[in-house]
């Protein structure tokens, strides 16, 4: 898949420190799901993976800011196993061959955009551009082009005569999640900006996005410094209890990588 190697060339650094690493260390047994049992797992920290870690019985949880130091850790041989969404997991197995993805999957999921409870409205017109741009089909083109890989597809672009006149919208994400968000070019691109890009463009704003760890995206739409939170979120009971979402634009999958 053509966008595969984009994430390939964003992961080069981190695959270059992974180089080698996993040689001589011990495998630990891990088949299925049920082996989890006691195991030490790594998760990036505030994600679903983490959340739902926290199930797996007599486990030890140890938390990353980033996917990619998770992954380094279970090469060296410090964790066991590491939880994370099925994409960014496609991207690291690619590079390093000394791990794959547990062929049973650990967590169905839905993702979707978080806006403060403060702000019903603004969810309610994220709901009716999410609901048009399905229907239209550009939802299916972003993501034809950054997991398909179809031929012939293209990153969205914004259409001619697209009148931004209701001021500009602030997105928090975290640039560490190909192909949801990641660096290329010094840019924040992949699947959520260009759907928020396209969310926006429905209904009239200007887009910016703030890049910051996962952890503080919901603290900082609660406390205003941005309007929504995109960065492949999955709505939990939980969360819930602080943040609301939207209507949800993408089912995922949670998957264990392990050490061959």
């Amino acid at each position: 898949m053509k966008k595969i190697f984009a994430f390939i060339c964003i992961l080069a650094l981190a695959c270059a420190v992974f180089a080698g690493c996993g040689g001589g260390v011990p495998k630990v047994e891990i088949n299925s799901l049920d082996d989890l049992v006691g195991k030490t797992i790594g998760v990036q920290l505030g994600t679903t993976g983490d959340i739902f870690a926290e199930d797996v019985e007599d486990a030890t949880i140890e938390r990353f800011n980033k996917g990619t130091d998770a992954v380094l850790a279970l090469r060296q041989g410090k964790i066991d196993a590491v939880i994370i969404d099925d994409q960014p997991a496609g991207v690291f197995v690619s590079q390093n061959d000394d791990i794959m993805i547990l062929e049973q999957p650990f967590e169905i999921e839905s993702y979707a955009i978080c806006i403060s409870k403060d702000n019903p409205g603004l969810t309610a017109e994220f709901n009716r551009a999410i609901a048009e741009l399905k229907a239209e089909g550009t939802l299916q083109a972003i993501l034809d082009y950054w997991i398909g890989g179809l031929e012939g597809s293209a990153p969205y672009q914004s259409p001619s005569g697209v009148v931004r006149d209701k001021g500009m919208l602030i997105m928090a994400t975290n640039a560490e999640f190909p192909p949801y968000e990641f660096i290329e070019g010094g840019q924040v691109v992949g699947i959520d900006p260009d759907f928020a890009r396209a969310i926006c463009d429905k209904l009239g704003y200007d887009l910016r996005i703030d890049d910051m760890n996962f952890d503080a995206i919901i603290t900082a739409v609660q406390s205003g410094r941005a309007d929504f939170g995109a960065a492949g979120m999955t709505i939990t009971g939980e969360r819930l209890e602080n943040i609301d979402f939207t209507d949800s634009y993408i089912t995922a999958t949670q998957v264990v990588i392990i050490r061959k």
